[in-house]
């Protein structure tokens, strides 16, 4: 009796995690060309100063009614002179709204002088990490199943 009550409490926890709010979502924002916390790889401890709600209207270049909903942590790396700029390596971490391909996952991209990394998630804050957190959802079902 008190496993099934410890099972069903587990689900509905579940249940409340897996349900997204209507409320816009947060990711870390900053560019570390201009703060050099965006790079730190401990960046939870800005949290305060750079979690910010995404803002809640269209996208600049996106469909009417599109709204960011995702985030994303950007590498990029200028390897040589290109145009006047000097070679270096930057980390942006911003708000998304494409995730056509790429939810929850990476991609590469390169060109003449560079290459970025650019990955996208879907979890308040989930682009402070050097990789994409593990959903929590997930986790709870995996424990569940587990039991």
């Amino acid at each position: 009796m008190v496993h099934l009550q410890y099972i069903t409490g587990l689900s509905l926890l579940l249940i409340l995690v897996c349900l997204k709010s209507s409320n816009a979502i947060r990711c870390y924002q900053c560019n570390s060309y201009a703060d050099k916390r965006c790079s730190d790889t401990d960046i939870a401890k800005y949290k305060t100063e750079l979690e910010m709600d995404c803002p809640n209207m269209s996208p600049p270049g996106s469909e009417p009614g599109t709204k960011y909903k995702l985030c994303r942590k950007i590498k990029q790396v200028i390897d040589f002179e290109v145009n006047g700029l000097q070679p270096e390596s930057r980390i942006i971490r911003t708000c998304g709204w494409d995730d056509s391909h790429y939810k929850n996952k990476c991609y590469q991209r390169s060109g003449f002088g560079g290459r970025q990394e650019v990955c996208a998630c879907e979890e308040d804050g989930c682009n402070s990490s050097s990789a994409l957190y593990a959903s929590v959802a997930l986790l709870m079902g995996l424990l569940i199943v587990h039991l």
